[in-house]
């Protein structure tokens, strides 16, 4: 691939990895390239803050005329799975990115295994037999150094023997692990004798039963990257004090090859960057798995979930995602972001894209009284008013319409600009109509509403121009289809839930898991409406579609939607309408 001079790409206000970046391609450093990758470990479904590493990830590449890979991280046996390999490939596609090749972690067993039998034989690795709260305790701390395993001068030929038996089956898990001998007083934790290898004899998805000990995800992935010929690994803060250990893995392995000459100017770089938080969120897998397998959420792509597919769903688009992503930007610090800022930017794109339809949510009858009856108008409406190019699609009117029940009030305030007795409103797109009363049920609820209609103010007609304060959408009654809409909110009910939850643990004896969930679920997260109407035209959309149903939100058709029964998610309102709300 051709690499783009750096000169070449536009001026305009770069992150400071870009920065980084350009700057390593300016000093010619990786021979003037560069190549990324994205290293997801396949134990669940992505979520919003992966889309954010992958908008790095490949973007960099991208953007510069390089590479980007995508590596899964298969190093633990024991969580992952195929299902989840699948689903990322098509979370990453459907982001609108692609991948120059795919690799994994277990692709490298064998030269990490070769590279630890290496360290044991230069005495920078032992097999440690003390179980994990032991090696935890002699460690220390940051401020009090650790003191030495009992087996960390353990003979070369004994290491190699006991980690060839580890390899081999013949010792249980937790018995023994092999461990890096760095420095036990160094003030970075993750210096003091790491675990690089430990023993797992859980069947692998790739590898079958072939392996017995697992690499680490710190020994692993500096591996990996230099194998692979990356040269910016870019990942999350959290991974900041794990930098100084990536390096000298890597140095370590370059030195054993005899690769030490430009040492500097030839090695994956680590930069890190702050994650994506987001309010009236949770977003670590575990949780979320335990969100799932409670019954919460109907799965890993509930349109209530922060995950990827989930967003996908409710209607997303995966433009939205990309401008939220670059909104919040890649700062050194982390923060958290505002939920209303994602719905924002899911509004602006949606309303560039997304096909108007009427829908009537909460029907209430109107009858034109002085229509003629039996007679049926065929009007135009156009797709979205936001594209001069957009397509045009007709709407039929009659004399008995849906209006929303909302639109509509027996004793109005002044500013109350819509439909009341003896006042007038427009029919969208139609006419103007004065109501001239209402008839109800036992119960006092109104079951119909009478109206006049002028018939020379149709929309586009001379006398069309004639001032009303107010204009609602309608459905003929005839020329209408009943559908099942699912309005979702947000999951949690507290803009922090991760730090509400362990506090609550914390004052609960030690409550975990989901019943230290529940306090903060939103009980109104999905409300299910039966009750509901789109024109005929809705029923030639499908899942994914972006649609708006006007003066209400934005929506789209479900999987589970049929001919038969369509359903319709809600992506977001028209305005933020939760703020006000929970004020």
């Amino acid at each position: 691939m051709e690499i783009k001079n750096t000169e070449e790409v536009k001026s305009e206000s770069l992150s400071f990895v870009e920065e980084i970046i350009k700057n390593d391609l300016a000093e010619g450093k990786n021979g003037g390239k560069i190549q990324t990758r994205f290293p997801p470990e396949p134990n669940g479904y992505l979520h919003i803050g992966h889309a954010k590493a992958i908008c790095m990830d490949f973007g960099m590449a991208e953007k510069y005329g390089g590479v980007c890979n995508l590596r899964f991280d298969d190093t633990n046996p024991a969580k992952e799975d195929v299902e989840y390999v699948d689903a990322i490939m098509e979370d990453i596609k459907w982001l609108g990115f692609k991948w120059g090749n795919v690799y994994y972690a277990s692709d490298y067993f064998q030269q990490l295994y070769d590279f630890a039998i290496e360290l044991i034989k230069e005495g920078k690795a032992y097999i440690d037999e003390q179980t994990s709260e032991q090696i935890a305790e002699q460690k220390g701390t940051p401020t009090v150094p650790g003191v030495a395993s009992p087996f960390r001068d353990r003979p070369v030929d004994e290491n190699l023997e006991l980690f060839q038996k580890m390899q081999a089956g013949d010792v249980e898990e937790g018995s023994m692990v092999l461990r890096a001998k760095i420095d036990m007083a160094n003030p970075n934790m993750h210096f003091r004798d790491p675990i690089i290898y430990r023993v797992k004899k859980i069947p692998h998805h790739r590898t079958g039963s072939k392996w017995n000990v697992y690499p680490n995800y710190d020994f692993a992935h500096g591996q990996s990257d230099f194998f692979e010929g990356v040269t910016h690994s870019l990942c999350t803060l959290e991974f900041v004090p794990h930098r100084p250990l990536y390096d000298l893995f890597v140095d370590w392995l370059k030195t054993s090859r005899g690769e030490t000459e430009n040492i500097e100017d030839n090695r994956p770089r680590q930069t890190e960057f702050n994650k994506l938080n987001l309010s009236y969120t949770l977003m670590s897998k575990r949780n979320l798995l335990i969100l799932t397998q409670e019954g919460v959420v109907s799965g890993w792509d509930d349109p209530r979930m922060p995950t990827i597919c989930g967003m996908r769903r409710r209607g997303y688009s995966p433009e939205s995602l990309r401008n939220f992503v670059k909104m919040i930007g890649y700062t050194k610090y982390d923060a958290l972001n505002e939920y209303a800022m994602l719905e924002s930017a899911v509004r602006e794109d949606l309303n560039k894209r997304a096909t108007r339809l009427s829908a009537v949510l909460n029907p209430v009858k109107l009858i034109i009284t002085n229509y003629p009856e039996g007679q049926v108008e065929t009007l135009d409406a156009t797709d979205n008013p936001e594209d001069e190019n957009s397509k045009h699609h007709t709407i039929e009117f009659s004399r008995e319409l849906w209006i929303e029940r909302d639109d509509f009030m027996e004793d109005a305030p002044k500013k109350f600009f819509r439909l009341s007795i003896d006042r007038e409103v427009r029919l969208k797109n139609a006419y103007i109509i004065k109501c001239t009363g209402i008839k109800k049920d036992a119960d006092g609820n109104i079951e119909e509403i009478y109206c006049e209609y002028d018939p020379l103010t149709k929309s586009g007609m001379p006398e069309a121009n004639r001032k009303v304060k107010g204009t609602i959408h309608w459905l003929s009654t005839q020329h209408c289809i009943p559908v099942e809409v699912r309005n979702y909110e947000r999951l949690w009910q507290v803009e922090n839930p991760r730090d509400e939850i362990k506090k609550y643990s914390d004052e609960h004896e030690g409550i975990r898991g989901i019943e230290a969930m529940r306090p903060f679920l939103n009980p109104d997260s999905l409300v299910v409406n039966t009750n509901a109407y789109i024109e005929k035209y809705g029923a030639e959309f499908k899942p994914l579609d972006y649609i708006q149903f006007q003066r209400i939100g934005y929506y789209t058709p479900d999987k589970d939607s049929t001919k038969e029964h369509l359903i319709f998610n809600r992506t977001v309102g028209l305005k933020d309408s939760w703020a006000k709300a929970s004020k």
